[in-house]
């Protein structure tokens, strides 16, 4: 049984190891995914900004929500583009994972997980039919579903709490390997460049 297992970590490690130099994918991978979902949040803020003031003061009770409205919209735009050029990255996860916390709890929290409404669900499914209906009869139907389906939006935690499990990882991770600027600068800085 021993030699068994010493054959497979043998054959595992070396396996494994060959593979080691991709490693920068999946960081890379859930950076390109996570910076144009922060752009938008924050861009989108800054755009309508006063009234993103009025609802993280009247509609989230939250104190000075200027001040927070400024430092959430700036954060996800700022960390859009740090995450986008790999650059900071562990640094810019933190303050990223704490909006993602504040908007799990003060949004998205009395909505229980599901980010979409099952259509399973009765309740959602005699909406859906009755959004679908009056559709039919007094708008271009065919025209608003050539895209795709309508569904409800449940704005659960699950989109917040994806995004934060994708920022803790790079928190842990770093930026990756060969395609990010936090790689480059620590291999331009350091005899031995740890893996970014």
């Amino acid at each position: 049984m021993a030699n068994l297992a010493e054959r497979y970590h043998r054959f595992h490690d070396s396996l494994f190891t060959r593979l080691r130099h991709l490693d920068g994918l999946p960081p890379l991978l859930m950076r390109l995914y996570l910076a144009p979902v922060f752009w938008m949040a924050g861009t989108n803020k800054f755009a309508n900004f006063d009234s993103t003031v009025s609802w993280f003061g009247d509609s989230l009770g939250m104190p000075m929500p200027e001040v927070m409205a400024f430092l959430a919209a700036g954060t996800e735009a700022l960390g859009a583009i740090l995450l986008l050029g790999g650059l900071a990255v562990r640094w810019i996860a933190i303050p990223l994972m704490v909006t993602m916390v504040v908007a799990a709890l003060s949004v998205h929290w009395d909505n229980g997980w599901s980010a979409i409404a099952s259509s399973g669900d009765p309740e959602v499914g005699n909406r859906l039919n009755a959004a679908k209906d009056i559709l039919r009869e007094h708008g271009k139907y065919d025209w608003l579903t050539a895209k795709g389906n309508f569904v409800i939006l449940n704005n659960g935690i699950e989109f917040a709490a994806t995004y934060f499990i994708m920022l803790l990882s790079l928190f842990f991770t770093g930026a990756g390997r060969y395609f990010s600027f936090d790689y480059w600068l620590a291999k331009a800085t350091r005899k031995t460049p740890t893996v970014m």
